[in-house]
């Protein structure tokens, strides 16, 4: 068996490449996350025991946003997986290993967070104005320490891991890993509940997103080296 018989293209076979659209994951997944985002804040209140009367004041919002939260997910895969094939060769396992699953386990707590207002939402719904409030601010409390404590953290260790390769390897500028690194920092030491601090890391993967397109403008401008 020769080399050129191993190496030879299957008939009909095609490799896969990085559909260009990708590149606009990120920036779609920024966009879809940060605002339902906010109109989870505008519909819940910081004060755990407000009157319940938010829930039918604000259910529209709630609904929009959890329409919202699933899309800005899938957007948020396709973004890590931009990041993984601009990593390329370049992409450590170790590293690379924390950096997918701390994406995958934000995501989740995400989505976790999302389902439990949803079940508020349904619950009062179905309960007419017999509210019980002592269930209300469990719910209520468990959502935001799931979203704003442990999706927080886990978005830090995503932040961090890319932060160090990007430095190890120079794929990208110094300075947005520095920044990477400050931000990060924050995420790991908040301990405020509000929904707003959650909005830090959709506007990093926004910046990240549109150096990206940048990038990718700048060498389809310049066209292929010469030979």
């Amino acid at each position: 068996m020769t080399p050129n018989h191993i190496t030879a293209p299957i008939p009909g076979l095609r490799r896969l490449t990085t559909p260009r659209a990708a590149a606009w994951a990120g920036v779609l997944f920024a966009v879809l996350f940060g605002l339902s985002l906010v109109l989870m804040r505008l519909s819940i209140p910081a004060d755990p025991f407000a009157e319940p009367n938010w829930l039918t004041e604000g259910s529209g919002r709630l609904r929009w946003a959890m329409t919202l939260m699933p899309l800005s997910g899938i957007a948020f895969l396709w973004f890590v997986g931009v990041v993984r094939d601009r990593l390329g060769q370049y992409e450590d396992r170790f590293l690379a290993s924390v950096f997918l699953g701390s994406g995958l386990l934000f995501l989740a707590m995400a989505f976790a967070s999302t389902a439990i207002a949803g079940g508020i939402l349904v619950s009062a719904s179905d309960a007419g104005q017999a509210y019980d409030p002592t269930l209300l601010r469990f719910a209520r409390a468990t959502m935001l320490q799931v979203s704003n404590v442990y999706a927080l953290r886990m978005a830090a260790a995503f932040m961090i891991s890319l932060a160090t390769i990007w430095l190890r390897t120079g794929l990208m500028p110094r300075w947005l890993a520095g920044l990477t690194y400050a931000l990060a920092l924050v995420l790991l030491v908040v301990t405020t509940l509000s929904l707003w601090t959650t909005l830090v890391f959709p506007a990093w993967v926004l910046l990240v997103s549109v150096l990206f397109l940048v990038r990718s403008f700048t060498v389809q401008s310049e066209g292929p080296a010469p030979d």
